[in-house]
């Protein structure tokens, strides 16, 4: 493995400030609010913001400061590709190794927060962390050819860890983070010993599949929480749902307006919730910094904004036959131990009858805060699901035996 170092040209630099000064927007009806997208005003403020006062190269510097590192990593049908991770191995001999995987539109920058803490032993357990760039996000390459759907997602990751010795290792993730690394426990069960997700995608139990699940389905009624859920899910199908569509069918057609125009950003959280997607949390008060920092990383990124659009689009024509579907994720993989973490502000709220259709749940946990962005908004816990799940007491405690730091 070799270090990397993240240098964006000054020529990019400039070349984004001189389009964010001659950034034409659009009309707006009055008292649209939120109601029709993103406010001008909001969208106005931070592109005045991103081009006078945001400084990249001071987030770049504090980025340099992770220990990245970067290698050729070759799935089968396609060109090896020079995949970005981060890798940070424990001192403890009780560590874990744990590869997280981040979604859209988020990044590597996720697990930041959490690589002090998961680092210690803590509970008779730490853990050697991995979290790449997904091939077309951040620093990685991107394939040039289609097909590259999630079965190539989950062997560039399973063969990123088995090349920094880490044969047999445990995942955590959310967004394409839970498709990607069941996708891993479906195709890889001798070496994904255990899953922590923190999106949970899932269908109501069926009496053929699962018929005791089913029964506690029909004859428990709906919790409080369980109810605020399904209006959230309803929302978020009925009204916040409109990128995904336009991803899934023609991610070309929104990749020119990302690429032209760092004024139409993924709809990534900004300080105050607007659509397309509602994702921040109000427990967590978001920066502009912060935010044009994640935006930044999707504007400068090695394959360009407009690929991080494409693995919608292969996930869901992805054939049963020649790859791993999307719907097969969302159904049970019984070799894979599964940590449940439910946040309140997720896309999707389901109840645990429906989560545990999953596989074999091993440890739940039902949060009081937080949403889509877990590990970046409240990362304390998920660090603390972790512990409880593979620490000392815990079901999976001492999994993957003793592992050699590299």
């Amino acid at each position: 493995m070799a270090a990397y170092t993240i240098n964006v040209p000054d020529d990019k630099i400039a070349a984004l400030k001189q389009k964010l000064s001659q950034a034409t927007f659009p009309d707006e009806l009055e008292g649209a609010a939120n109601d029709y997208g993103a406010p001008m005003a909001e969208v106005k403020r931070l592109t005045e913001y991103w081009k006078t006062s945001y400084d990249w190269k001071a987030a770049e510097a504090k980025l340099n400061a992770l220990p990245n590192f970067h290698k050729p990593i070759k799935v089968d049908g396609f060109p090896a590709l020079d995949i970005h991770y981060l890798h940070q191995p424990s001192d403890s001999p009780d560590a874990i190794p744990l590869l997280f995987c981040h979604g859209w539109p988020g990044s590597y920058i996720e697990v930041t927060k959490m690589l002090e803490s998961l680092k210690q032993s803590i509970d008779g357990v730490s853990f050697h962390v991995v979290a790449p760039s997904l091939p077309n996000f951040a620093w990685s390459e991107g394939p040039k050819q289609k097909g590259f759907g999630l079965k190539q997602y989950a062997e560039i990751n399973h063969r990123l860890m088995h090349s920094l010795g880490y044969p047999k290792y445990v995942t955590q993730g959310g967004d394409w983070g839970f498709y990607i690394t069941r996708a891993m426990g479906l195709l890889y069960p001798q070496s994904v010993l255990a899953s922590h997700i923190n999106m949970i995608r899932a269908s109501p139990p069926t009496w053929t599949s699962h018929p005791l699940l089913a029964l506690q389905h029909a004859l428990q009624p709906y919790s409080e929480r369980e109810k605020k859920g399904f209006e959230r899910s309803k929302w978020f199908n009925e009204e916040g749902n409109g990128y995904r569509v336009l991803q899934c069918t023609k991610p070309q057609t929104v990749g020119y307006a990302l690429t032209d125009s760092p004024c139409a950003p993924p709809p990534i959280p900004t300080p105050h919730p607007i659509p397309p997607t509602n994702l921040p949390s109000p427990d967590y008060p978001w920066t502009d910094d912060d935010l044009l920092t994640w935006i930044s990383i999707y504007h400068f990124s090695t394959a360009g904004p407009a690929a991080s659009l494409r693995i919608c689009y292969e996930a869901v024509h992805s054939s049963p036959l020649n790859g791993v579907s999307r719907d097969r994720t969302q159904q049970w993989i019984g070799k894979v131990k599964l940590g449940l973490c439910h946040s309140p502000r997720e896309l999707t709220v389901v109840p645990s009858t429906w989560a545990r259709t999953l596989g074999p749940v091993v440890f739940e946990s039902f949060k009081e805060k937080g949403g889509h962005f877990a590990a970046w908004e409240v990362p304390e816990e998920i660090v603390g699901d972790l512990r409880g799940m593979f620490g000392r007491g815990g079901a999976c405690y001492g999994i993957t035996g003793p592992v050699a730091k590299l």
